[in-house]
C-alpha cells in the first residue's frame, strides 16, 4: 500500500514539475524575454506550484490520511473493548484494501475473543461445580506461592471465602502445615506429589495432590505453576469404617450364639443326654440360640430388602392414633414387669396420614421397646404425637434434615433411661451398632436400621438426641400428605 501511496505522490510531483517547467519553456519561447518579466513569470509559476501542491496535499489528506485516521480511531474502539467498531471499505485503492483486511482482522479477533469467552466460561462452570477442590497458584520462590483461582469446593474446605483467599500466599489459605510442608517438597523436588490427611478441619479425611505445571511460568523467576487437588474422601472413609464395623460386629453376634451351641452340644455329648432334666434345660437353651440366629437372619433379609426397594409399602389412610395406642398396649407389660411407667400423649388434632400402618407399628415398637429396656427401674418412657407446621417442624429438625420447609406428623419417643454418649448419636443407625461397648444387651442390633429406612420410604427423618445419664428421644417425622377422616 505504501509503495502505491508513494508512486501516486511521485507522479503528482512529476505531473506538477512538467506543467512548471512546460510553462516556462513556452514563456521562453515567445521572445522578448527581460529580466523583469522573467521574474513575473517565476513568481507566478512559483505561485501556481504553491497554489497546486496546496490543492494536491489537501487532495492527499482526503484521500489517504483521512481514512487512516478514521481507521486508527476505529482500531482504538476495538482495543478498548468495542467488538461492533467497523470501517466501511468504499474505494478499491491501497487504502480500501488496507481497511477491508483490518475488518476481516476485526472480525477474526472476535471470532477467537468469543470463542475463548465461550471456554473460559466452560471451564468456570466445570470448577464452580466440581466436588473436588481446585487451587491454582503461582511458583515465586520468594513467597509461599499466590492463589490465581480457586472453586467453590476448595473455599468450602478450607473453610475461607474466595475473596479472601484470591492473591494470598498458599500457607495463608490452607492454613495447615501438612499441606504448607506437601507443597515447599513438591517445589523443591519439582514433582507431583499424592498424599492422604486425616483430621483435617471437622474430622475429614482429604486426599491431596499437588501438580507443577511448567507449561505455565510465573513472569519472576520463571517458575513454575501449581495445580492442587484437593478431594473430601470423608464418607468413603466412614463407608470402609461402617463395612470393618459391620463384619466385626456380625462376626461377634454370631459367635456368641455359635459358640453356645457348640458348648451346649459337647456338653449334650458328654453324658447329659443320660439327665434327662438337664438334656431338657439344654435343649430349650439351644431352642433360645436358634431364635436368636433365626431373628438375626430374618432381619437381615428384610433390612436387605428394605434398601433394595424390594418390600412393598401399602400406602394408605392410616390412624395414627389407633397405631400408637396399639403398640403402648403390647408393650405394657414388659414396662410393668420392669417397673416403668409407658405414657401416651398424643394431641387432639392428630390428623390421618397416608403411610403403612404395619410399618409404623414396627418402627414404633422397636423404639419403645428399646426405651423401656434401657430405662431403670421407676423410670418413664412416653410416647408423643402432634402435627407440626414446618416453622414448628424447622426448630425440631437436625441441622442436616431433607425435609427442612415442609410440615408433618412428628413421633417421639422419651425416656429417663441411661441415655447415649454423644459421639454413638451419629451411628445408632447402623447395622449391629450398640452403645453398649461390652455388647451385653441382648438383641440384634438390626432394629434402628430397619425403622430408619422404614421412614426413610415414607419420605421421613429420623433422629435421636440424648443426655447421657438423663434420657434420650427418638424422634420421626412422617411428611405425607395429610388427610381428613371420612
Amino acid at each position: 500500500m505504501l509503495r502505491g501511496i508513494r508512486n501516486r505522490i511521485l507522479l503528482y510531483n512529476l505531473a506538477l514539475v512538467l506543467l512548471i517547467s512546460g510553462g516556462l519553456m513556452v514563456y521562453l519561447a515567445m521572445g522578448n524575454v527581460t529580466i523583469e518579466g522573467l521574474t513575473r513569470v517565476i513568481l507566478a509559476t512559483v505561485a501556481i506550484a504553491v497554489l497546486l501542491s496546496t490543492l494536491l496535499s489537501l487532495y492527499l489528506a482526503a484521500t489517504i490520511v483521512g481514512p487512516i485516521q478514521r481507521l486508527t480511531e476505529v482500531v482504538d474502539r476495538m482495543a478498548q473493548g468495542d467488538e461492533s467498531a467497523r470501517m466501511l471499505a468504499t474505494r478499491r485503492d491501497e487504502v480500501g484494501r488496507l481497511i477491508a483486511g483490518v475488518n476481516i482482522m476485526m472480525d477474526g479477533s472476535a471470532r477467537r475473543m468469543a470463542e475463548l469467552g465461550e471456554d473460559r466460561r466452560r471451564l468456570a462452570t466445570v470448577l464452580d461445580h466440581m466436588a473436588d477442590g481446585v487451587i491454582f497458584m503461582g511458583g515465586d520462590r520468594s513467597t509461599d506461592g499466590r492463589v490465581e483461582l480457586i472453586n467453590p469446593a476448595a473455599t468450602r474446605l478450607l473453610e475461607i471465602p474466595q475473596t479472601q483467599a484470591l492473591g494470598r500466599s498458599f500457607a495463608q489459605v490452607v492454613r495447615d502445615y501438612r499441606l504448607i510442608d506437601m507443597w515447599r517438597q513438591s517445589r523443591a523436588e519439582e514433582r507431583p506429589l499424592t498424599k492422604s490427611i486425616e483430621s483435617f478441619g471437622d474430622d475429614r479425611f482429604l486426599r491431596v495432590s499437588i501438580t507443577p505445571v511448567p507449561q505455565v511460568r510465573v513472569m519472576r523467576g520463571e517458575q513454575p505453576a501449581y495445580l492442587v487437588i484437593l478431594q473430601d474422601l470423608t464418607q468413603v472413609r466412614r463407608l470402609e469404617t461402617t463395612r470393618r464395623d459391620f463384619v466385626s460386629n456380625i462376626s461377634h453376634e454370631l459367635r456368641t450364639p455359635l459358640a453356645s451351641l457348640r458348648a451346649l452340644a459337647d456338653t449334650l455329648r458328654d453324658g447329659a443326654l443320660d439327665d434327662p432334666p438337664a438334656a431338657i434345660r439344654f435343649l430349650d437353651r439351644i431352642d433360645t440360640e436358634v431364635d436368636s440366629l433365626n431373628q438375626m437372619v430374618q432381619e437381615l433379609l428384610e433390612l436387605s430388602r428394605i434398601e433394595s426397594g424390594r418390600v412393598p409399602f401399602r400406602m394408605q389412610p392410616t390412624d395414627l392414633r389407633w397405631v400408637l395406642g396399639t403398640v403402648v398396649e403390647r408393650l405394657a407389660a414388659q414396662a410393668e414387669r420392669m417397673q416403668v411407667a409407658l405414657l401416651l400423649d398424643l394431641s387432639p388434632d392428630l390428623p390421618m396420614i397416608h403411610a403403612d400402618g404395619d410399618r409404623l407399628s414396627q418402627v414404633v415398637t422397636n423404639l419403645v421397646h428399646n426405651a423401656i429396656k434401657f430405662t431403670p427401674a421407676g423410670g418413664r418412657v412416653q410416647v408423643r404425637a402432634a402435627f407440626a407446621d414446618p416453622s414448628q417442624l424447622a426448630e425440631r429438625l437436625p441441622p442436616d434434615a431433607s425435609i427442612q420447609g415442609q410440615a408433618g406428623v412428628l413421633v417421639q419417643v422419651l425416656d429417663t433411661g441411661v441415655g447415649i454418649p454423644s459421639g454413638d448419636l451419629t451411628r445408632i443407625f447402623e447395622r449391629f451398632f450398640k452403645a453398649d461397648r461390652a455388647r451385653s444387651s441382648r438383641g440384634t442390633g438390626l432394629g434402628l436400621a430397619i425403622a430408619k429406612h422404614v421412614v426413610q420410604a415414607h419420605r421421613g427423618q429420623i433422629w435421636a438426641t440424648s443426655v447421657l445419664g438423663t434420657g434420650s428421644t427418638f424422634s420421626f417425622v412422617i411428611p405425607t400428605p395429610i388427610l381428613t377422616p371420612d
